[in-house]
């Protein structure tokens, strides 16, 4: 179970409406970046909440069926392998997040982002680091992107057999570096990321 980070205590007179934000994709070599926003109800902390790099895909799934239950607002924004392979990963994901934020249902009135870098947005905004093992908002926003990738790696595995996508998501495993070479990159391959580019040479 998460503590609540100093950050979060100093702004507690913004405790209802604190957004969280994270996204998940950034290392793959196939497949979209996805970014979840999250706010939770104080009055209805999630137990098992952590990282979703701490939890294994069973408890993923638990804690995200919770999190759609219990937290007051959520959303999904995603980043396509074209605008990765156009703007650059970190670009993408912060495009991702901004989608995120800006379908959320409810307007935060402070959000919380994993990592060191802003999207450019008019909301109060701090970027924490390690933020995902700080801030409950953000580790629910990283189960929520996290099993939503996932899931649909998985479905895709079925469109671009071989690859092993459902078992590795698209990171540069050496099974998928291997598909890679025998297959070549299907379309959801991220053109621009170096095992890829190299055998379009």
């Amino acid at each position: 179970m998460i503590c609540l980070a100093s950050e979060e205590k100093i702004d507690s007179r913004y405790s209802r409406w604190i957004a969280g934000i994270d996204e998940v994709g950034r290392g793959p070599l196939a497949g979209d970046v996805v970014a979840a926003a999250v706010i939770l109800d104080p009055a209805a902390p999630i137990p098992g909440l952590n990282d979703s790099k701490k939890l294994s895909d069973k408890q993923r799934q638990e804690v995200v069926m919770l999190i759609k239950e219990h937290a007051l607002a959520l959303s999904i924004g995603r980043s396509s392998v074209m605008e990765i392979d156009s703007l650059n990963i970190l670009q993408a994901s912060l495009l991702a997040m901004r989608r995120a934020l800006e379908t959320l249902p409810r307007r935060p009135q402070l959000v919380y982002v994993d990592g060191n870098h802003l999207p450019e947005w008019r909301f109060q905004a701090k970027a924490i680091v390690r933020g995902d093992a700080k801030i409950p908002a953000i580790a629910a926003a990283s189960v929520l992107a996290k099993v939503t990738r996932d899931r649909e790696m998985e479905a895709l595995d079925s469109l671009y057999p071989g690859y092993g996508l459902a078992k590795h998501k698209g990171y540069p495993t050496k099974q998928h570096l291997e598909a890679l070479v025998k297959l070549g990159p299907s379309p959801i391959h991220r053109k621009s990321f170096a095992p890829v580019s190299a055998l379009l040479r």
